[in-house]
This record gives structure tokens, sequence and C-alpha cells, in this order.
């Protein structure tokens, strides 16, 4: 169940934006970019942290320096036996699994897995066909990837907003 949008106003957009790029810069330095002083930004992202709109602050790590040099994709089909929100906690719990997401369309699921070789990566798809539920998957290998975890940019609603 998702919670209602929570509004926010341009500055709280331009806070998120900076934050987004750049979790670790100071409050003053944030201050300093968007107009305000460090005590309102610091209020304005604690209140932000408290109504759920900033989750969490976190790093990026670069998978491939990590060793972790095979992405694919991976379609997930229920076979109708028990509900997917009793497969979902399954699929979470394995650590090679870092997105799923639950679509509409000929499958239930669509998962993005790393692993440090097409050989692991089977060894993913056959644990997640033994999950009761799973009727069926269809995978696609990521040759290159163009670029992800890109930092969220809210201030372009600002100027969808204005009609701009």
């Amino acid at each position: 169940m998702t919670q209602a949008n929570i509004q926010i106003d341009d500055i709280d957009s331009r806070i998120i934006s900076v934050l987004a790029a750049d979790g670790r810069r100071s409050y003053a330095d944030i201050g300093t970019e968007v107009g305000l002083s460090t005590a309102a930004v610091h209020e304005r992202v604690k209140k932000m942290l408290e109504k759920g709109v900033i989750r969490r602050f976190a790093i990026s790590v670069d998978p491939e320096r990590v060793g972790l040099n095979f992405t694919a994709f991976v379609a997930i089909r229920n076979d109708g036996g028990i509900h997917c929100r009793d497969v979902a906690p399954r699929l979470r719990a394995m650590p090679q699994v870092e997105e799923l997401h639950s679509v509409a369309g000929e499958y239930d699921f669509l998962a993005k897995i790393r692993t440090t070789h097409a050989r692991a990566l089977e060894d993913v798809i056959y644990q997640i066909k033994a999950i009761e539920g799973v009727a069926r998957t269809t995978s696609t290998v990521v040759l290159n990837t163009e670029f992800e975890d890109r930092p969220l940019d809210l201030e372009w609603m600002g100027a969808d907003k204005a009609g701009r």
C-alpha cells in the first residue's frame, strides 16, 4: 500500500536533487546553493525524513569494482498456485536480486539480478524456479549499461508544473 503523494515545494525539490547527486554535501553548502540558512535546510531535511519523502541516505557502489560483472533482467511468471505477495518475500531474500518490480502484462515480476558470471546467474534462476508459485522465467542479459543509478532530479517538475 502506498502513501498519498506529499506536496513539496520547489526548494524541497532542489534540496532533494542536490542530496541525490551527493548525499555527503553539508547543509551549509546546500543552503548556499538553494538560498537558505543551514538551520532551514536541516529543518526541511528533517521534515522530509519524518514524512518519508527521503527514505534513507546511502552510498552507491560500482558493482563491477566489487566483482559483480554480470547483470540480467529476469521476468518471472506466477503459476497462480499461491499469491504473488507470497512469492515476493522469497525473491527479496535472495541477495543477487537487486530490484524487484511487480508488473502488468505477461509476467508478474521483473527482477534485476547481479552476479559474478553467467553460471552464477544460472544458479540464481534455478533458485527462482524452485520457489513455490513460480511458473517460468525469461532472462535478458545486459551487454552494456549506458547509465544507471541516476540521481533523482526533481527540478524538472517545477518547470513542468509551470507549463514550461
